[in-house]
């Protein structure tokens, strides 16, 4: 009797906090497909009466919404991959080697994440301005790399500590080459932890919005979240808009997830094994 309370509680638990996650989301969808003046119409509307698209039209009409996605995504995924590159090898150095100064190496990493990043905005802006990088996408390449690798490195670092050295030593005792044993040996085995990380540069990358309004200002240039942004006028909100340029800023992000579902499981549960 005592476990079917317990199993009956946990799904009443489970289920409330699904609806609790889940509801901000579909307010958002219904909110898209709503017309701009039912929005704030009382009483509220669960579900729109005469659904619409002219929300997604009209951020189209108005916007160069595609020029916007296009910018996010090539930026994102530039920058993800770099910062995946330089991030397995600093990670595989940090994880196999130990050399004068790596404590303090591993604590600076640490500490970086513990610094408010719009603190450096003034600074960061001027040094852009010198290298001529203002509205240019390369300035948000640079400066998301520099701002993820010391993250993606710690959590690399860790998966690199959970597969025996082992492996590559034997590797090279066959001829292989360190370079070679990584390539050949270690890289298929970490992948579920390059693709979870991958991942959350990724979406680091897509939703960032701080360094994109600073140093982007041409809207040929612009990313989504400038765009999204942009929405909230003087005194109003267009919030039909908002609404649906939130649901297709979340779907590249759910395909992703989806895509990798497998990997994300598997590289976490990597992740909490007992090294």
């Amino acid at each position: 009797m005592k476990l079917r309370l317990l199993s009956l509680s946990k799904i009443i638990y489970l289920a409330l906090h699904l609806i609790v996650m889940v509801f901000p989301l579909y307010w958002i969808i219904i909110t898209s497909l709503k017309p701009q003046k039912a929005i704030f119409s009382f009483p509220l509307k669960y579900w729109p009466e005469h659904a619409t698209l002219q929300n997604y039209i009209n951020i189209f009409k108005i916007s160069k919404f595609h020029i916007y996605i296009g910018n996010s995504l090539l930026i994102a995924i530039v920058s993800a991959i770099i910062v995946i590159v330089i991030a397995v090898l600093s990670a595989y150095v940090m994880a196999r080697f130990t050399f004068r100064g790596h404590r303090q190496i591993m604590l600076a990493f640490f500490a970086t994440q513990m610094l408010p990043g719009f603190i450096a905005l003034a600074p960061l802006y001027l040094m852009m301005s010198k290298m001529h990088l203002i509205n240019n996408r390369l300035s948000l390449v640079i400066m998301y790399t520099v701002a993820l690798i010391p993250f993606c490195t710690i959590m690399l670092r860790g998966f690199f500590q959970r597969i025996p050295s082992s492996l590559e030593e034997a590797a090279m005792i066959d001829g292989c080459s360190r370079w070679t044993a990584l390539l050949r040996i270690i890289m298929p085995v970490m992948l579920p932890g390059i693709a979870s990380t991958f991942i959350f540069a990724f979406v680091q990358n897509w939703n960032e919005l701080f360094l994109a309004v600073m140093f982007i200002d041409n809207d040929a240039l612009k990313t989504l979240p400038v765009a999204m942004n942009s929405f909230i006028l003087k005194f109003d909100v267009d919030w039909g808009a908002m609404s649906a340029g939130a649901v297709l800023s979340i779907i590249p992000t759910i395909l992703l997830f989806a895509f990798a579902q497998r990997f994300i499981v598997e590289g976490l549960t990597q992740g909490a094994e007992k090294g």
